[in-house]
């Protein structure tokens, strides 16, 4: 909103900052944050008196956590989505397209979570939304935000370069495209719907989930500007997409919304993310990536929450087959806490394997 200031530059020259997207990236981090750290402890304090009991452990999870995570509210999601909503529509620029496809996934997919985190607590059971249903809305929703991406991006690309739209790009070239068509529809809601669950799975431990989230949206953020830049895409030789810059602002609302919760978040939490943020946030992240054409490097740069969902999926396999377990327990974070390593060793140690992740995504941008 506030980038309409800048039309008053000629009467006001200092206005004509507003225009930059990188100081309207900061101002959003700065914002979102001042938002969560205003309001966080009035929005807990609401969600413990609505829960009552708080958010129900698993019986066949990790024993400790029964006895020292029992009665923590959930749905802290509300936090990061409120900070960065507001955050997003006084600085981002909503003139622009790209902004409302990710609001429409991750509202649509804060809602799916949010009535699962509901259904949860109000049942005090780990049970909540069917599965089937809630990945066919979250399909839906993806579905939806792939077609208008790719709309927004044919109209925006010349003729010769619209076949961009519906493909996938390969990074480490500098022009390797493989055209999907419209089966690029499909491919698209794979990637959001699996960013999105791949995220809530990680969320397990205090603090595990949001700082990869923050990395993730740190390296594409810095990712949409230069995508969004043609005189920055040319030099690194990686596909220019006409008004995908305007994304940065919104990593930059989920930095500041996502370090004012960790605040919250932090052993021993106070308040748990639920499926209301990490679906939200996952489904954000899934949807910049199609958008900015970096599908495969999100899979990089994600690569803990890759690995997270894996290992649930390799777990139930094995044990559907075979009747064994690979792991001592699955999501896989769990299964080092078994092996004895403790709760700040296991979201630590994967902390950093995120900033290595993102590392190596980020060299995907020159190594071509």
């Amino acid at each position: 909103m506030f980038v309409w200031l800048a039309e008053f530059s000629d009467i006001i020259p200092g206005l004509n900052v507003f225009r930059y997207i990188t100081f309207r990236t900061g101002a959003a981090t700065a914002t979102a944050l001042f938002f969560v750290f205003m309001f966080g402890p009035a929005i807990i304090a609401a969600l413990r008196i609505k829960q009552g009991k708080g958010q129900p452990i698993r019986e066949d999870g990790p024993q400790s956590h029964l006895l020292t995570k029992k009665g923590t509210p959930t749905m802290g999601g509300l936090m990061i989505l409120s900070g960065l909503v507001v955050s997003t529509l006084l600085w981002a620029n909503l003139a622009n397209p790209y902004v409302w496809i990710v609001f429409l996934v991750t509202l649509g997919f804060g809602a799916i979570g949010f009535y699962d985190d509901y259904l949860k607590v109000t049942k005090q059971s780990h049970k909540g939304f069917s599965g089937r249903s809630r990945l066919a809305i979250e399909a839906l929703i993806a579905g939806i935000a792939c077609i208008a991406i790719v709309l927004v991006a044919r109209a925006d690309l010349p003729p010769t370069r619209d076949l961009l739209a519906t493909s996938v790009a390969i990074p480490f070239f500098k022009d390797l495209l493989i055209d999907l068509g419209w089966f690029f529809i499909a491919f698209g809601v794979f990637v959001i719907v699996a960013a999105g669950n791949a995220v809530n799975l990680t969320d397990g431990l205090d603090g595990l989930a949001i700082v990869p989230v923050m990395i993730a949206a740190a390296t594409f953020g810095f990712i949409a500007y230069l995508v969004g830049n043609a005189i920055f895409s040319n030099y690194l030789q990686i596909n220019f997409v006409p008004g995908t810059g305007e994304l940065a602002v919104i990593c930059g609302a989920v930095i500041g919304a996502g370090i004012g919760f960790l605040w919250f978040n932090a052993p021993p939490a106070q308040i748990f993310m639920g499926d209301t943020g990490s679906l939200a946030l996952g489904g954000l992240l899934g949807t910049i990536a199609v958008a900015t054409k970096h599908e495969i490097v999100l899979a990089i740069v994600g690569g803990l929450f890759v690995v997270e969902a894996l290992s649930v999926i390799i777990q139930v396999a094995s044990f559907k087959l075979t009747g064994k377990r690979v792991f001592k327990m699955a999501p896989i974070h769990h299964h080092f806490e078994q092996l004895g390593w403790t709760e700040p060793q296991v979201v630590i140690r994967f902390w950093i394997i995120s900033v290595v992740l993102a590392l190596v995504g980020l060299s995907t941008l020159k190594l071509r």
